[in-house]
């Protein structure tokens, strides 16, 4: 049988806001022994990730990375983006949520989530605004 959840995040801009905690426990309160979660974030300018939750350096890291590669579109290598309606990081936002993934699949072993021990689940903000960001957390058996 299949459960679903909605998990709100609320960003303050750009980074990464990890929940792996939500995710736990909407799979401890699901009693299922052997199953797979599906995380799916409903937004187009936002992503999805699982990455080191040890050091906060991966995470300042990930974000100066992805920065660097999909500058502003004020920026003069970017004069070739059109859709600008919504600001200097939007279409810049959808070319890293492009590169990224807005779905991933999580095996459920033993009713807990398989994540490796250095493994965090993220949602990666690509807005400078803040957002409330809504996640799909869908478990099947």
């Amino acid at each position: 049988m299949a459960q679903q959840q909605k998990l709100v995040v609320s960003t303050r801009g750009q980074g990464l806001y990890e929940f792996t905690n939500e995710a736990n426990a909407f799979v401890n309160g699901a009693a299922v022994d052997i199953g797979l979660l599906t995380v799916f974030v409903q937004h187009t300018s936002c992503s999805l990730l699982i990455q080191e939750n040890a050091d906060p350096d991966v995470k300042s890291d990930l974000d100066a990375f992805f920065r660097r590669l999909t500058p502003p579109a004020d920026d003069p290598s970017m004069r070739y983006l059109v859709h600008r309606i919504e600001g200097n990081d939007d279409m810049p936002a959808h070319i890293k949520a492009a590169l990224t993934a807005t779905s991933i699949s999580i095996p459920v072993t033993a009713g807990r989530l398989a994540l490796g021990i250095w493994q965090g689940i993220y949602l990666f903000e690509h807005r400078d605004a803040p957002h409330r960001r809504e996640i799909v957390l869908h478990l099947s058996d």
